[in-house]
């Protein structure tokens, strides 16, 4: 009974955790949307990660004594932070010429394929309700982008490769949950993808006069460095197929987002798809609360 009980706290303070930071990835690809207007794409990711990697070390290495993090898995460390910068750079490509609360949909579908992946290969049981949630939202994700309809553009492309490269991101944090310290991967993340744009950002430098730009490169860094880091902790609560359902919520605060700052509303199919999307969610957490009794 204790043990049950453990279970069960730990699955929902793994999903909290996830709510928490999908909140904080919308605010992520709000400001990314508003500074990515004005200042060049690598320089925008340059910044981005400069300031995450300034604000993880500041909390990272006073615990470490001021010394280097150590690693177990350096070569993991640097796949990681490359699917990062991948999916980084995709994702700013993508949200510049798309809707947030579309774009964000379009993203939705990177749990449903967390899901299949942690049900095929990494052998975690899915209930089979649980996979009609998954196929009630892969559906509605269908819905939303209507292919061959006029609200599909070629812009929507590009979020098909961030969709591949978030699933290998989101699958390799989950086998690192339990072997790294969260702190310690966010840390490495940060740095090398800082590393790896900063072979571009001389290239395409601007100055920046608007201090409001600089404190929406302000609020990338420390939305980001908040967000995966949350997630990563979700990750050594739980499983990924119990916190996937959850990364859905990311679209009810895209929404919020994009109407408060551009007064933009999905129309009325993407409203049913998101709608069905949520109930998903709400659907699966109830699931999940049986599940850990």
């Amino acid at each position: 009974m204790p043990h049950t009980r453990s279970t069960r706290q730990s699955a929902l303070t793994g999903i909290a955790l996830t709510v928490g930071a999908c909140a904080c990835f919308a605010l992520l690809d709000m400001s990314t949307k508003l500074v990515g207007a004005t200042v060049p794409l690598f320089m925008a990711l340059w910044l981005r990660y400069l300031f995450q990697s300034l604000l993880t070390s500041a909390w990272v290495l006073p615990r470490t004594g001021w010394r280097w993090p150590r690693t177990q898995h350096p070569r993991f460390q640097m796949l990681r932070a490359a699917l990062f910068a991948g999916t980084s750079l995709f994702g700013f490509l993508s949200i510049r010429f798309m809707p947030l609360p579309e774009f964000t949909a379009i993203v939705a579908a990177t749990p449903l394929c967390v899901t299949l992946v942690a049900a095929l290969w990494l052998r975690q049981p899915v209930s089979p309700l649980r996979w009609v949630l998954v196929a009630t939202g892969l559906a509605s994700v269908i819905l939303i982008l209507r292919p061959g309809g006029s609200a599909f553009t070629w812009a929507m492309v590009m979020p098909l490769a961030m969709l591949a490269l978030a699933t290998g991101y989101q699958i390799l944090s989950s086998l690192m949950a339990g072997q790294e310290d969260p702190a310690t991967t966010q840390f490495y993340t940060g740095w090398i993808a800082t590393a790896l744009t900063s072979l571009g950002a001389p290239f395409v430098w601007t100055h920046i006069a608007s201090p409001w730009v600089w404190l929406g490169t302000f609020v990338m860094g420390l939305s980001s460095a908040l967000g995966h880091l949350m997630l990563l902790r979700a990750y050594a609560r739980t499983t990924p197929a119990t916190i996937a359902p959850f990364l859905y919520t990311q679209i009810g605060f895209a929404m919020l987002a994009g109407w408060a700052v551009y007064g933009h509303m999905p129309d009325g199919s993407s409203l049913v798809g998101m709608g069905l999307i949520a109930a998903s969610g709400a659907a699966s957490a109830w699931l999940t609360v049986r599940e850990t009794r």
